[in-house]
């Protein structure tokens, strides 16, 4: 039970943590925080290739035993496979629901009058309502997607604590350190959906307590389930490096000035050296 009491509280320290960090990176002014979120989205990255290639690998191998390392090997292939087809659909699904479309439903028609030069003030005053309606759903969204990647993000951790204590610590913090820049996000598509800034705060701080529960259950179905345990890590693993690779570092590629490039190294570099550290020191 001390082991679900060590999940418990990483989870909830980590949830409101990386909450808390975004609401106060918020706080400050417009031009500190556009120019420090990209030093903190390259000290994610590094950290989360860290965590998946330094300790969640490795220990998922030992785990397992070297006559199935080829096991864990698909279930890491598996698990990128199994965000890739999932971040696809959410893809879908926004382009479908959202403006992917190229004309929106009676877009023809309002063409066509835009045209001809008739019903071009209604058809703006539509596409302006429109537009609140979007942001309005957007926050929604949101608030429903990062409750199910939160308490995704507490079942790997529980798979990671059931496996060893330190491996645990060093997983949670790794997560926290990606969930800070993805709150910040997270806030200001709130914000621009015509939320108050508290009430963004309440409802985020809400989301992340889902990470307690997926702990929770995670701790209970992969404790009867031991010999699955590796393959969970493995699984783990895949996230932590999808959202490295698939999501942060394309977006670091945006900067290609050579300051920016050094920097973004110098920060990766630093957040693979803090997982190592912890992860050597640890035991």
């Amino acid at each position: 039970m001390i082991t679900l009491v060590w999940i418990v509280l990483s989870t909830l320290v980590s949830g409101v943590l990386s909450v808390l960090a975004a609401g106060l990176f918020l706080a400050l002014p417009t031009k500190q925080r556009e120019a420090a979120l990209p030093h903190l989205v390259s000290f994610a990255t590094g950290a989360l290739l860290g965590a998946a290639l330094l300790a969640l690998i490795p220990h998922a191998v030992l785990g397992a035993g070297a006559d199935r390392v080829h096991e864990v090997g698909i279930a890491l292939i598996a698990g990128i496979a199994l965000f890739f087809v999932l971040e696809k659909f959410l893809l879908w699904r926004h382009c479908h629901d959202d403006h992917c479309s190229e004309h929106p439903v009676g877009d023809d028609h309002a063409h066509d009058h835009d045209h001809r030069g008739h019903e071009h003030h209604d058809h703006t005053g539509h596409e302006h309502a429109h537009d609140r309606a979007r942001r309005k759903a957007s926050g929604s969204l949101v608030l429903v997607g990062d409750s199910l990647h939160n308490a995704l993000d507490g079942v790997l951790i529980a798979a990671a604590f059931l496996t060893d204590l330190h491996l645990g610590l060093v997983t949670a913090v790794a997560i926290m350190a990606h969930e800070i820049p993805q709150e910040v996000g997270n806030f200001a598509v709130l914000l621009h959906s015509g939320m108050s800034r508290g009430r963004a705060l309440a409802l985020n701080l809400l989301t992340s307590l889902t990470a307690v529960i997926g702990g929770v259950v995670g701790f209970f179905a992969l404790k009867t389930a031991q010999s699955i345990l590796p393959f969970a890590l493995a699984v783990a693993a895949a996230s932590l490096l999808y959202v490295a690779v698939a999501d942060l570092i394309p977006g670091l590629h945006r900067r290609i000035d050579p300051r920016s490039s050094v920097t973004q190294v110098l920060l990766i570099s630093l957040g693979i050296a803090v997982i190592a550290f912890a992860e050597r020191h640890a035991h």
